[in-house]
């Protein structure tokens, strides 16, 4: 049955090159942050404090910049937006490792701003060769989750490899040269990401799909990503109060295998679980963690039914978005929904440590789940019931 769902899949015309291209494109993005921020502590010398700062400006610039690239993917497509960020990368990665502190924050915030958005191309081809039949869209947005997971398991873990065994300079100039390598690769797939009849459209005014479920899916979007980055942080400072920080790397690890065992067997399943159920049990499933982390092995253990629910709860929410948004503007749906992500990260990780400087890790996991939680909470109260339904796939998402 998984097998069949999926070869259905990957034998339309244009999808299994898609996937491939998109989901090596993801791993350098992957290990952007890692690098850079190793680069600052290893190779200027500097704290961590400073290497957060510039991990904010790269997040402030991919959170205003995800609706502007996605709204040229929209009105110019696809090759002009890969093109203008392939030049942006080879320009980014090739200066930093030779500029002082203070043009790096500049330059990060500017390189942030026009990151190449392989998560909004990949989703919006994807609708774009994809049958309407839920049949179809089911496995491919689980197998974009998977993919997802398998670049956040081997990006970060290769930017730390090289750094620490070469240089952080070394380590920036591969990231850069796979960053340009994968926009050439996009500029030259110019995968479609819309019909020939939503061309014919016009753009959709904002006021028509930014509504009470689009609202609701983008604050759960948030919410989840925050559970994830809040979680993170959690993780590590409960095994390091044990003496265990050595097995943060695959305790993280375990986490993402569950994520892409539970991804792939949600893709297969007959029926969808609905969105709210899903973000709801991952933010319950949380809570209990900060229990069981005297030893790594039970900290991993207890990540497990956290780790099955991930994946399908970010499948589900690109699906959810995408069938509420007019396709002539879905680039533009697609950059806000990346924004959504990158503000619960950008709030996660911060809100979780200051919880965890005043009591324990403990409380790190009950305050991400618990967090996520209200967050769904205010997702349902502006329209979330109604996610995950087939009604999802309105008037709306074809205009």
């Amino acid at each position: 049955m998984v097998l069949t769902s999926y070869g259905r899949v990957a034998r339309l015309p244009g999808v299994r090159t898609l996937f491939v291209v998109t989901g090596l494109a993801r791993i350098p993005a992957a290990a952007s942050g890692v690098t850079i921020t190793l680069h600052v502590v290893l190779g200027l010398g500097m704290g961590y404090g400073e290497a957060g700062a510039v991990a904010a400006a790269t997040t402030i610039g991919m959170a205003l910049g995800g609706p502007m690239l996605g709204r040229m993917i929209d009105r110019r497509g696809v090759r002009r937006t890969v093109l203008l960020s392939t030049i942006a990368a080879g320009v980014f990665w090739a200066s930093i490792p030779w500029l002082p502190y203070w043009s790096l924050i500049v330059l990060a915030f500017v390189g942030g701003v026009l990151a190449l958005p392989v998560m909004s191309i990949a989703r919006q081809s994807m609708v774009a060769l994809l049958p309407p039949d839920d049949s179809y869209r089911r496995p491919a947005f689980s197998l974009d989750s998977v993919l997802t997971e398998l670049s956040y398991m081997v990006g970060p873990s290769a930017g730390v490899f090289l750094t620490t065994t070469f240089s952080s300079t070394t380590a920036m100039l591969t990231v850069g040269a796979a960053s340009v390598l994968s926009g050439v690769w996009l500029y030259a797939l110019d995968p479609p990401v819309k019909s020939e009849e939503a061309e014919q459209h016009e753009h959709a005014p904002l006021m028509s799909w930014l509504r009470g479920p689009m609202i609701a899916a983008l604050v759960i979007a948030g919410a989840m990503v925050l559970i994830m980055a809040g979680s993170e942080v959690a993780i590590v400072a409960a095994l390091r109060q044990t003496g265990q920080v050595g097995w943060s790397g695959l305790v993280i690890a375990v986490w993402c295998l569950a994520s892409v065992v539970g991804g792939i067997v949600h893709g297969a399943l007959p029926r969808p679980v609905p969105l709210v159920v899903l973000i709801t049990l991952v933010g319950a499933t949380m809570i209990p963690v900060g229990l069981i982390t005297s030893q790594w092995w039970l900290l991993a253990l207890a990540l497990v039914p956290n780790g099955l629910l991930c994946a399908p709860t970010f499948s589900s929410t690109s699906d959810a978005v995408t069938r509420l948004s007019p396709e002539s503007v879905r680039g533009t749906v697609m950059g806000v929904y990346s924004s959504a992500y990158t503000i619960g990260a950008a709030i996660g990780a911060p809100l979780i440590g200051v919880v965890m400087d005043n009591s324990s890790p403990a409380w790190g996991f009950a305050a991400a789940g618990g967090v996520g939680l209200l967050g769904t909470a205010v997702g349902v109260a502006l329209g979330g019931r109604k996610l995950g339904r087939p009604q999802l796939s309105s008037s709306l998402s074809a205009s």
